[in-house]
């Protein structure tokens, strides 16, 4: 795939290899990255991911050694030396070098990856109920966009592609529903938009207070409340947020098929239209 990587003060246009069996990223699993897009010129809440990057870093107890602009600034000029009509996937990170079982808070070392990732067909997609439920906030650095909370995420999907679904639908430590193994969960009920409360098991991501506020804004009432499976099997419609796919419907829950929505038609289309309206390249 094309793209371009910055690490220590240079760019380059193969995947550089900056990790040994010493490292403690490499054993302990210390690497914190966050996800941004652009595509067809646009790269919505780019500043905002940045930001977050260096929150997730301080989260698991290191130091950034960037600045939020910084890390925004090395962000557009990647994108820039890609094609314009490129469908990129952004992902800056930081790893620690030093450390036992905690990591040296001064080890960290910035590095960036922007690379050619096209957006999946909105049509729509398919999840069941997992078995693996999401950690509560004292049993895992949930506040941080962080690498070692994925593989229980990836063994949801792992177990949802073999019952022949596209993702998983996760709960919470109390069976409360939490979110897709990969975004944010929607449901639509009588008008109303309806998304799982944050309390700190799973990140309530940007992509998702993005369609809250578009939503709001055009008077689609949004309620963040604590949501049973039969709420989501109850639902005129579910879908998705999250950034690499921004708005999808789901068109099939468990054995129950529904049709994209008009609910999520909206949000996706005002979500599109708010990018447009703040492109940066």
């Amino acid at each position: 795939m094309a793209g371009v990587f910055f690490y220590k003060d240079d760019w380059f246009d193969e995947c550089p290899r900056v990790l040994g069996p010493m490292d403690h990223s490499f054993w302990m699993a210390s690497t914190v990255f966050d996800g941004a897009r652009a595509f067809r010129g646009m790269a919505p809440d780019l500043d905002l991911h940045c930001q977050r990057l260096s929150r997730s870093a301080k989260a698991l107890g290191y130091n950034p050694t960037m600045e939020d602009g910084e890390v925004f600034d090395l962000c557009k000029q990647a994108v820039r030396k890609l094609p314009k009509e490129s469908e990129l996937y952004i992902r800056p990170m930081y790893f620690a070098r030093d450390g036992f079982i905690d990591p040296d808070p001064d080890s960290a070392e910035f590095i960036l990856a922007v690379y050619d990732s096209p957006m999946p067909d909105a049509s729509g997609f398919s999840a069941h109920f997992a078995s693996q439920r999401r950690p509560a906030r004292d049993m895992a650095p949930t506040d941080a966009k962080a690498s070692c909370l994925y593989p229980n995420s990836a063994r949801a999907i792992v177990d949802a592609r073999k019952a022949g679904f596209d993702n998983a639908i996760l709960m919470d430590a109390n069976n409360n529903v939490a979110e897709f193994a990969t975004s944010n969960l929607w449901t639509v009920k009588d008008g109303v938009a309806f998304t799982p409360a944050a309390n700190g098991c799973f990140l309530a991501g940007i992509t998702r207070s993005r369609v809250k506020q578009l939503a709001q804004a055009v008077g689609i009432e949004v309620q963040e409340t604590f949501m049973s499976r039969e709420d989501v099997m109850s639902a005129d419609e579910v879908f998705n947020s999250g950034n690499f796919g921004k708005v999808m419907p789901a068109t099939r829950i468990e054995n129950r098929e529904l049709q994209p929505g008009p609910v999520a038609r909206k949000l996706r289309e005002m979500y599109l239209e708010f990018a447009r309206e703040n492109q940066i390249f």
